[in-house]
């Protein structure tokens, strides 16, 4: 079954082998390394060519994360897969709670101040210890605002695609 771009989320690649056994290292994107181990089937792309595989077991081996695939069962097998990129369908992922939110649902909601300025569309988050930041690409310029509900972040639309800020255009 093909998917649209619209219900896939990019959660790592394959970066490199392990072992004789068809094993694979993986470069995880999820929030902690491991959990990309939990969404199988994989959705998996390369140079325009996409291929579906299953998990079959996998576990944190140091820092790395390592896989076995369904039917890729020696090294040779494995090589061919390095570079590939990762994806599943976003229905996998556990549903949040109300005023959760993951940050891909985030990524391009047009984002506008108490006055009604458009700042821009977010671009991108970051995760800084403190507080998560969002990074808002407006025309002009650029804006780092503290992902903070209430106090900053009042209102987030995902149906409308908006989100509301209490934030200084000139910040």
């Amino acid at each position: 079954m093909l998917l649209s771009e619209e219900t896939l989320l990019h959660v790592g690649k394959i970066s490199g082998v392990f072992g004789i056994k068809g094993w694979v290292k993986v470069f995880s994107f999820t929030g902690y390394r491991e959990d990309i181990l939990q969404y199988s089937p994989w959705q998996l792309k390369k140079n325009g060519v996409t291929k579906h595989v299953e998990i079959v077991t996998g576990q944190l081996q140091n820092q790395l994360v390592v896989a076995q695939l369904k039917g890729i069962d020696d090294r040779n097998a494995a090589e061919a897969l390095i570079g590939w990129e990762i994806f599943i369908e976003k229905s996998q992922l556990p549903a949040v709670k109300e005023h959760e939110y993951y940050w891909s649902d985030l990524i391009g909601l047009q984002v506008e101040n108490t006055e009604g300025v458009v700042l821009g569309v977010i671009d991108n988050l970051l995760e800084t210890g403190a507080n998560d930041v969002i990074v808002v690409q407006g025309e002009e310029r650029q804006h780092a605002i503290p992902f903070l509900q209430p106090q900053i972040v009042l209102e987030i639309d995902l149906a409308a695609r908006k989100m509301r800020v209490d934030w200084d255009a000139d910040f």
